[in-house]
């Protein structure tokens, strides 16, 4: 099968192909440091491709606009919140392969909106007493490690959840975008043979869509990072926050 017919074959139309170009250009946003607006390219993915299919397609340029971020931002990783949340992420996606097929997506995404909402709620009051206190429980950083690991696998929604996490831990703007980077570039990869070898969502045909979408990964990357320099460490806060409100409405709705 050639190129073209491999592409073809996907039997996208016009404005599917537009839709599915904006959402990788916000992936490339996204991974650049404005967080918050991964759900939004979940929903449109998963419209076009379907709920479990969309996981494998985005993979890759998940894993394409990773290396750009750790490229970009590697300096300002902070490796000792790495360290503490990856063995529970490796767990949370282990048994995300495991209960993929069996989970109630309808029930899993109803209860993740509520968790991101009322977490959000949470933080908003936190900011609301300026206090500058930081969550040290073991339990913490290890349910939120394990929710993110697990979340990221079954429908790669561990965004808002890894989001409240570092706003928790009140990391400045670019300390924040560099341990994201880092932490899910390293999971991203972990996942991949996985999605190749388990649930089959990333073939040869994927890889050729994911061929032609990538430019706009990385055009949208290094927008975002021109933008993310204009912002503030304050008024970055408020926006992750608010954008992370917002997925999480959407997802409750979805």
């Amino acid at each position: 099968m050639s190129y073209i017919e491999i592409l073809q074959s996907f039997n996208l139309t016009a404005i599917q192909w537009v839709a599915v170009g904006i959402a990788v250009f916000l992936l490339g946003l996204s991974k650049s440091g404005i967080k918050g607006i991964g759900i939004i390219i979940v929903v449109i993915l998963a419209f076009v491709f379907g709920e479990k299919a969309s996981t494998g397609i985005l993979l890759p340029m998940l894993i394409t606009a990773d290396v750009f971020a750790v490229t970009y931002y590697n300096r300002h990783a902070n490796w000792k919140y790495i360290k503490k949340l990856i063995p529970w992420m490796i767990i949370g996606v282990l048994v995300g392969v495991w209960v993929g097929d069996e989970i109630s997506e309808r029930i899993f995404k109803r209860l993740m909106a509520i968790i991101i909402i009322g977490s959000v709620l949470l933080m908003i009051y936190s900011e609301h007493k300026n206090s500058n206190s930081v969550p040290k429980s073991k339990l913490f950083s290890g349910t939120m490690g394990f929710l993110a690991g697990f979340t990221t696998m079954i429908g790669n929604l561990a965004g808002p959840v890894a989001n409240i996490y570092f706003l928790a831990m009140r990391f400045p703007k670019n300390e924040f975008i560099g341990t994201a980077a880092w932490l899910f570039f390293i999971i991203n990869v972990f996942k991949l043979p996985f999605h190749i070898f388990v649930w089959k969502t990333v073939t040869p045909e994927t890889l050729v869509l994911n061929s032609v979408l990538v430019p706009a990964v990385i055009i949208g990357f290094f927008i975002g990072a021109r933008i993310v320099k204009l912002i503030s460490n304050v008024n970055y806060r408020r926006f992750i926050l608010i954008v992370t409100a917002i997925g999480g409405i959407i997802l409750l709705f979805r």
